[in-house]
């Protein structure tokens, strides 16, 4: 597909950048970027998979929650269950559609920032709202 190809989204407004390499690479050079990456491997929602038994005894997301952290927040549930996460920020590429984030407030950052601090203090496992709330 053309949205991932990299001359056609420089053509198309993407700026040159060292990160454009994800789209570049494959095989062993995208496993060797993986390992040699600083960033933790983090579970965030724009790129990340994990077996429909683990979400569902999770609870999925916390639906106390809003813009802003639900995804981490997961993430750090599914580490207090005692998984891990993998690095695959070059093997497994996806492209973002900018946009604004017009929902976005102070009032609901903090209130996230609360939910993930307790979720990490208390190894909280289980959303308390989730899945089995629908």
């Amino acid at each position: 597909q053309r949205c991932f190809r990299l001359d056609w989204l420089m053509q198309n407004g993407l700026k040159s950048s060292f990160k454009n390499i994800k789209l570049a690479v494959a095989g062993f050079s995208a496993s060797f970027l993986n390992f040699l990456t600083p960033t933790k491997a983090t579970w965030n929602g724009h790129n990340a998979s994990g077996w429909k038994k683990d979400l569902v005894e999770i609870n999925g997301f916390n639906q106390e929650m809003q813009y802003g952290g639900q995804d981490r927040e997961l993430g750090e549930r599914l580490f207090n269950k005692g998984l891990k996460s993998k690095q695959i920020r070059y093997s497994a590429i996806c492209v973002h559609l900018d946009h604004k984030r017009g929902y976005v407030n102070e009032e609901t950052w903090k209130k996230n920032f609360a939910i993930r601090a307790n979720t990490k203090k208390n190894k909280v496992i289980k959303a308390p709202i989730g899945i089995d709330s629908n």
